[in-house]
Formats: C-alpha cells, structure tokens, sequence
C-alpha cells in the first residue's frame, strides 16, 4: 500500500514542535501579538505592556528569538524587537481554539483572534495580569 501525502520529516516536526513550545506560553504569545503587525518595541515597552518585569521579559523574548520567532536590532543601547511572519500561525490558533469547545461550551464561535487584551484592565479580567512583587523594607508589622 502507497502512503499518500509528503513522507514524515523528523527535523521539520522537530523545528514544528520547537516553534509550538515556544509559542506555548501566555505570556509570550501576548509578545508575539503586540509584535506582530509590523511593530518594534524595546524590551521596556513590552515588559509593560505584559505587567511584568524587563528581566522576565528578556527571558521571554530570548526563548522567541531561539525559536526564529522575534528578530532584533540594535539601536545604541536599546535593542529593539519585532515578530518574524508569524501573524498567520498566530490567527490560526485563535481559530482553532476558538472553534474547538472547551468545558461548559455549546461549541458555538467565541471572539475573533483580534480580541486579545491590551489594556492593564482587560488583561486584569482575563487573568493575563501578574502581579509585582512588593519591593522596599519589611516592616515586620501585621497588618
């Protein structure tokens, strides 16, 4: 029996999977979507836009561009990002996720790939907003 379709490419499914595992984490998908309609930001810009410190932030952005996902130029002492062509991938897990039904789902469409939060308010009620950790001296005083 002839197997149809293109023969199983270990290395394309490994730079797949590489790609998806990159993607898979909220934060940096938010990356990806602030980034991928043409914009560059530094790293400062974005970590506020995730509510989250520049250090995380680096991280995040770290593990796109080893994945080939965000590129990065330099400009004196700020680097600046922006998202490889990755804008399709993203709207298509929008779609996917969106088609499928999730728990308590009556498996009717839910909102577009465009409904992503970008407020601190928005992103407060979906849950994306992180919380800094409070900084200064202890007062060792209950409150």
């Amino acid at each position: 029996m002839e197997t149809q379709g293109k023969a199983w490419d270990e290395d394309a499914a490994e730079r797949v999977v590489s790609v998806l595992k990159a993607v898979a984490d909220p934060s940096r998908y938010r990356l990806l979507w602030a980034l991928s309609g043409g914009r560059e930001l530094p790293v400062s810009a974005l970590a506020e836009l995730l509510g989250a410190h520049v250090a995380a932030t680096s991280q995040h952005l770290a593990r796109l561009r080893a994945a080939g996902l965000v590129l990065a130029r330099r400009e004196g002492t700020r680097i600046y990002y922006r998202a490889a062509e990755v804008r399709d991938l993203l709207e298509e897990a929008a779609r996917t996720v969106h088609r499928l039904p999730g728990p308590g789902d009556d498996g009717g469409p839910g909102p577009g790939p465009d409904a992503v939060p970008d407020t601190a308010a928005q992103r407060a009620r979906a849950g994306l907003l992180r919380r800094r950790p409070a900084t200064g001296p202890a007062t060792g005083q209950a409150g």
